[in-house]
């Protein structure tokens, strides 16, 4: 048996969703292609923990049953999606990666960006591996096993939501959904092929999810294109009176903008990220920087200012806040704890609150400075990881001759971008150098402007330079009986 998409299932998610609407497909037959993809490949992969066969059956029937009777579908109706484990699914309990929340009650109802999904047609199939409580760079999750890359199933496949990335990579399903704290959508995105939309901080809401980091986490979506990643944004955008840090008072649709050909960098004024940012790159993110600037005609190098000190505060706030949230259990069940992250959940409880308020009221100046930057330039460039996809196990990186530790050095370039709530689309480079592995660039725009980044997302779609590449032939088949 090959490890080939089934019939149907090899087109994007955007334009399965076509097919299904004008009945070249129905929604039950892309769900059983995409179940049996699962099937065939995630005992290699373990990107998912949880399969919602049942709902997602009903799910498809529904969207089939709307066609028959003549109803006008919803734009994602019949399109399979799963979510990072720490999103509320009703009936199911909500693990964050994590052993203690098995004895957690199931959630009593879906979060709010899963209904949203159900709204807009797509298919429910599961829930997808992560680090524990989303802290961590690379999905090796002691409970639940780690998450391997589709191109390389030695490697890791970037975390915190290494299954969101790992699944459309392996082609399991078109759009996954994840949260970003410090990069954790980003480097999944970067490390797996794949497309990665962190949203403007507060543009889309958070209720329902299991939280890491309440003042700096984004919830967002992976996909496997430039126009299924605007398509589920779309979807996902809602003002949501209930959840006190969404601020998206307005709806912003871009995927009707890029579907009119608007996907054009002409008027865009587009720079390249230098100093802090291509310091801590290797030659290969670097050169997919570079590729991806003359795509775009950008030439013209930015400093940004204060990254590293940006850096350093949001790890300061990361390990406060996290620490903090799971203060009691790391007294009393410590030991149950992920062990790859429960010494610095201590040390961040342990951290003076003068740290904390220190690196919040740096936080305002910090984010005045990165917007000033808007004034001049609509897209910055930057890569999204210094190197592609680690091997699983690896405890130190060595960035341009500098050993540092993996974990934490993964997210040099990504911290200091979410730490000011800037909007970024990863988009899946291909470098030469990295044994056909894939690095991600940024395309970092001003708060509130996604839309500025998709344009730019869809020339190097386009161009060719920036897509979803098929894992290596034979690596996905399953093991012989």
């Amino acid at each position: 048996m090959n490890d080939n998409p089934p019939a149907g299932f090899g087109m994007n998610g955007f334009a399965l969703g076509r097919a299904i609407a004008a009945g070249d497909l129905s929604a039950r037959e892309v769900l059983q292609a995409s179940l049996e993809r699962i099937k065939a490949t995630d005992r290699k992969v373990n990107a998912f923990t949880s399969l919602s066969e049942q709902r997602a059956r009903r799910e498809a029937d529904a969207v089939d049953a709307a066609r028959a009777r003549g109803d006008t579908l919803a734009p994602l109706a019949g399109v399979p999606y799963a979510v990072k484990n720490l999103f509320d699914v009703e009936g199911e309990v909500t693990l964050a990666g994590s052993k203690i929340n098995r004895s957690d009650a199931p959630a009593l109802q879906d979060a709010f960006l899963v209904d949203r999904m159900r709204a807009a047609g797509a298919v429910l199939l599961g829930a997808l591996n992560m680090d524990e409580y989303a802290y961590g760079f690379t999905t090796e999750n002691s409970h639940y096993g780690p998450c391997r890359n589709p191109h390389d199933l030695a490697r890791v496949a970037g975390g915190s939501s290494g299954g969101s990335g790992a699944a459309v990579a392996a082609r399991q399903v078109a759009i996954t959904l994840g949260s970003d704290t410090n990069g954790s959508i980003r480097v999944p995105a970067s490390f797996c092929g794949v497309w990665g939309l962190k949203p403007t901080f507060g543009r889309l809401s958070r209720r329902g999810s299991y939280p890491f980091v309440h003042s700096i986490d984004h919830l967002g979506p992976m996909a496997d294109s430039v126009e299924s990643l605007a398509l589920a944004y779309d979807m996902l955008q809602s003002p949501e009176p209930l959840d006190p840090g969404c601020h998206a008072l307005r709806v912003q649709p871009v995927s009707h903008q890029l579907q009119a050909g608007q996907g054009s960098a002409q008027g865009l004024r587009i720079g390249v990220l230098g100093g802090y940012f291509h310091d801590h790159a290797t030659p290969p993110a670097r050169e997919a920087v570079m590729a991806a600037a003359k795509l775009l005609g950008a030439s013209e190098q930015v400093e940004w200012p204060d990254a590293a000190l940006g850096r350093a505060a949001a790890f300061i706030v990361s390990a406060s806040e996290g620490g903090s949230l799971h203060l009691q259990n790391l007294r009393t069940r410590a030991d149950e704890f992920e062990p790859l992250s429960v010494d610095r959940f201590i040390a961040g409880a342990l951290q003076p609150a003068a740290w904390y308020v220190r690196a919040q009221r740096f936080r305002r100046i910090y984010r005045d400075r990165v917007n000033a930057l808007f004034r001049d330039w609509d897209v910055l460039l930057a890569p999204a990881t210094p190197v592609s996809a680690p091997l699983i196990g690896i405890e130190w990186l060595d960035i341009n001759g500098v050993q540092l530790p993996c974990r934490a050095a993964i997210g040099l370039l990504t911290q200091p971008v979410s730490f000011a709530g800037c909007p970024v689309v990863a988009a899946p480079m291909w470098p030469a150098g990295t044994g056909g592995l894939p690095i991600a660039v940024q395309l970092i725009a001003a708060p509130w402007r996604e839309d500025l980044a998709l344009r730019a997302a869809l020339v190097l779609q386009d161009a060719g330079a920036a897509c979803l590449k098929a894992p290596p032939a034979g690596l996905l088949a399953p093991d012989p009986a």
